[in-house]
């Protein structure tokens, strides 16, 4: 026996209801569209076919929210797949790589070590010349190990006033480390 669907009953209509037949052909008629998305994305075809995935499994979940009064199918899924494919995107950004595997890690030797402790104290005399509440963020957040929440807590300032002030004392930490190192400061 031969169904047919009207105009109205999408593809994702019929897989929102829990039809089987519904979920093959939304990857039949959708398929091509996102994974041409994935591609652009993510070259690496491993890469792309979980992208799919996680899209296609995202579109189930999210059928029933579809409504063809407010977008067409396929702009409907065009915006879950980019949806999807940022967040993967900006997961894999904040992954550490493959390179560096836990088993490959190499202690630093004394004169990295020395290096490191040169640098960190030029940074620390630093501190000084910064914006008292830069300074203060910059303190609370390096130094105090606390996360930019607890520092807003500690200073009673607003956490985008704190995240400001990390921000910009940063930004002028790192310009007096240069204009030292340029001055012959540091080798």
């Amino acid at each position: 026996m031969l169904l047919r669907w009207s105009v109205s009953d999408s593809i994702l209509t019929r897989v929102a209801a829990g039809e089987s037949a519904a979920v093959e052909d939304c990857l039949t008629r959708y398929g091509g569209l996102v994974w041409a998305l994935a591609r652009r994305w993510f070259p690496n075809a491993a890469d792309a076919e979980d992208a799919v995935q996680e899209v296609f499994i995202d579109l189930w979940r999210s059928a029933a929210r579809f409504d063809p009064a407010r977008a067409a199918e396929a702009t409907f899924i065009t915006m879950i797949a980019r949806r999807r494919l940022i967040d993967r995107a900006r997961q894999r950004q904040r992954t550490p790589s493959s390179d560096a595997m836990p088993g490959d890690f190499q202690a630093p030797t004394e004169k990295d070590a020395l290096e490191l402790s040169d640098e960190a104290a030029r940074v620390m005399s630093r501190l000084a010349e910064l914006r008292p509440e830069e300074r203060r963020v910059l303190e609370l957040t390096i130094c105090g190990g606390l996360s930019q929440e607890e520092a807003a807590q500690v200073t009673g300032f607003p956490l985008g006033t704190v995240k400001t002030h990390a921000r910009r004392g940063l930004i002028r930490l790192k310009s007096l480390v240069a204009a030292e190192t340029v001055k012959g400061g540091a080798p």
